[in-house]
């Protein structure tokens, strides 16, 4: 099983291959396409040893990565937005009459925990709507309900509960869950998003996993959307020794030896070697960009704006 800590089913399947000489992961299928400007890859975990050995569960994870994400400019924020849009029609389809419940998941007191309430607050919702006029079906717009839950330390509640519960209530087809992510490499923070067909724990991001949000517990079909926003202190500590070892064996002959058994460490044994260095000292932190909160912003806007182009097909562009 895989340990280090990552949300990205990406990243878990590269862990995986470097650690077993490239070899595949079975019960584990990828498809990857370029796109300008961006790379999507499909991992599909197909049965129950996948799923053990990923650490994930059984689904598709549609990751898109592209480097327009840090851009703050309306022609990236389209381009990308367009991407996403295409992804999650793939995944929702064109059924005008599904009902769908947004939930935007983390902490708004954080700044780089607030990506799932800051995209909810600017989802178009027309619950409201269709129950107002007694509409059933519409052209133009599809039944969405949006709900930002907070985090239990702020409510006192399991989130999963509060969801639960609203699910049981407004009884929607699906269950659309928004969420920061963790990622084990620095140049995926705030660059990447991740699609999962197989649901999401809220709180995993930063190791403070709660019950699962999935299929199983709501009862209806559940995506997760997430950006990574952070990674852990011992993780950019390994990604920063790597480079400073590819450095040192450049300028050294000498002890070039000795860095290339520094080299040849698996991935994990040297994730946890720094982890076990730094947790006596309580000094395994989350890291995040210093730009984190025009950021967030800018992630917000394309993720909203995916959501509302792909769940409301009469959705006008400016």
């Amino acid at each position: 099983m895989i340990s280090l800590r990552t949300d990205l089913a990406l990243e878990a399947r590269e862990i995986y291959e470097q650690g077993n000489d490239g070899s595949n992961i079975p019960g584990v299928k990828i498809d990857t396409k370029e796109l300008d400007d961006c790379i999507v890859t499909k991992v599909e975990v197909l049965d129950e040893q996948g799923s053990q050995i990923m650490n994930k569960g059984i689904g598709v994870y549609t990751t898109i990565e592209s480097k327009l994400m840090k851009y703050d400019d309306d022609e990236s924020r389209e381009q990308v937005t367009e991407y996403l849009k295409d992804e999650l029609i793939d995944i929702l389809g064109t059924d005008k009459t599904k009902k769908t419940l947004v939930i935007g998941l983390g902490n708004w007191n954080i700044t780089s925990d607030a990506l799932g309430p800051k995209a909810v607050s600017k989802t178009l919702v027309t619950r409201h709507i269709f129950k107002n006029y007694n509409k059933e079906y519409d052209d133009d717009f599809t039944e969405v309900a949006g709900l930002s839950p907070g985090v239990m330390g702020i409510t006192g509640i399991e989130t999963s509960e509060i969801v639960k519960s609203i699910v049981d209530m407004i009884k929607p087809d699906r269950v659309i869950a928004i969420d920061a992510l963790a990622s084990r490499k620095m140049e995926r923070v705030n660059s990447t998003i991740q699609i999962s067909t197989a649901g999401i724990s809220p709180g995993g991001g930063v190791g403070n996993k709660r019950k699962a949000l999935n299929k199983d517990y709501l009862g209806v079909d559940v995506i997760a959307i997430g950006v990574p926003t952070v990674v852990d202190a011992a993780t950019l500590t390994s990604d920063v020794l790597d480079l400073a070892i590819d450095n040192l064996m450049e300028q050294s002959k000498e002890s070039k030896d000795f860095y290339n058994m520094l080299k040849e460490l698996k991935e994990e044994e040297k994730y946890h070697f720094i982890r076990e260095s730094l947790e006596p000292y309580d000094k395994n932190l989350i890291v995040t960009p210093k730009d984190i909160d025009d950021t967030i912003e800018n992630l917000a806007v394309i993720i909203s704006e995916g959501l509302n182009r792909s769940l409301h097909p009469g959705r006008i562009v400016n």
